[in-house]
């Protein structure tokens, strides 16, 4: 017997927010139901994405974060900005670029060249 990947799911103040922020992001979709106590994300392309309200906030770095990938990296960056995320910070080692990003409850994930 083994496990199989179910999802991803954050802690966060507000849920219903977090996945309107999220699904909006990714393409998903907000699943019917959502509340600011729970809410699910959606989609084909990746696994289901639960958010959870707790009392307490983010305090330090995620362990854990998403990686998403575009080939329009400019476009998506400013897309992802106006949606309510913040640039935290961008590296170009090489060839390769990325710019990490928070979303609306400071969460971090990174947006990569591709």
């Amino acid at each position: 017997m083994s496990s199989t990947l179910f999802g991803l799911a954050f802690d966060v103040a507000d849920a219903a927010d977090q996945a309107t922020f999220w699904a909006q992001a990714t393409g998903g979709k907000v699943e019917d139901g959502a509340t600011p106590e729970h809410a699910v994300v959606s989609g084909a392309e990746f696994p289901r994405l639960a958010f959870h309200r707790v009392p307490e906030g983010k305090t330090a770095k995620n362990r854990l974060h998403i990686d998403l990938i575009t080939s329009d990296f400019e476009v998506e960056l400013d897309r992802l900005l106006g949606l309510g995320a913040s640039k935290l910070n961008e590296m170009t080692p090489g060839a390769a670029r990325w710019t990490t990003l928070a979303d609306p409850e400071g969460n971090e994930f990174d947006v990569i060249a591709g």
